[in-house]
């Protein structure tokens, strides 16, 4: 049987999101099982989305049995207007203001850019810790599309044809999409010859 990898996460679309671009490719075989855990983990303050990410692993590394795989994901939305913030706090203005007064932070600024970063830290069996990341730019518009994960109506990435993530199919966005781009390296990490 292959071995369980805990993902921290209480985010059901997260998860799906997660294992439909973990999944073996065709062809390959399955090397590990995907199972999620709901950990309230620590949310770190700081700039280094790294340092966010590791310190996070680290807590759920403590709260697993020993030599159980793990990893965190933890994305930010940089605003090169305010030099990088939101950042890893995206989560909560999303939560606490919404998305239409996020849009209209910007309201009064030509640069509407902005990158959207997503970090990985992994625990393996034996307690090394690896980091992965992807980052998409694009810019921020009024919201289109479904609502219905977090940021990603009013986040239009430069790439693909001028739709927000939220309008695009799963597939093309996890194509193109941070998240898409970090899990893209970590899975090439776990499906490696060892």
């Amino acid at each position: 049987m292959a071995p369980q990898i805990v993902f921290v996460t209480g985010n059901e679309n997260k998860l799906k999101e997660v294992k439909m671009i973990l999944s073996p490719s065709e062809g390959e075989e399955e090397k590990f099982t995907l199972i999620n855990q709901n950990i309230d983990l620590d949310e770190m303050q700081g700039a280094d989305l790294e340092f966010i990410a590791l310190s996070k692993c680290k807590q759920a590394v403590a709260e697993l049995p020993k030599g159980q795989p793990v990893f965190v994901e933890d994305t930010a939305l940089c605003f090169d207007e305010f030099n990088g913030l939101p950042g890893a706090y995206i989560k909560w203005f999303v939560k606490s203001m919404g998305v239409d007064k996020i849009v209209q932070m910007l309201a009064g600024f030509s640069n509407k850019s902005a990158q959207a970063v997503t970090t990985i830290a992994y625990a393996d069996s034996e307690g090394q810790f690896h980091t992965f990341q992807g980052i998409t730019r694009g810019k921020i518009v009024n919201p289109r599309g479904p609502q219905t994960f977090g940021w990603d109506c009013i986040f239009q990435p430069d790439e693909g044809s001028g739709v927000t993530y939220a309008e695009m199919p799963k597939s093309e966005k996890n194509n193109i999409s941070q998240r898409g781009r970090a899990f893209a390296k970590f899975k090439q990490f776990l499906y490696a010859p060892k």
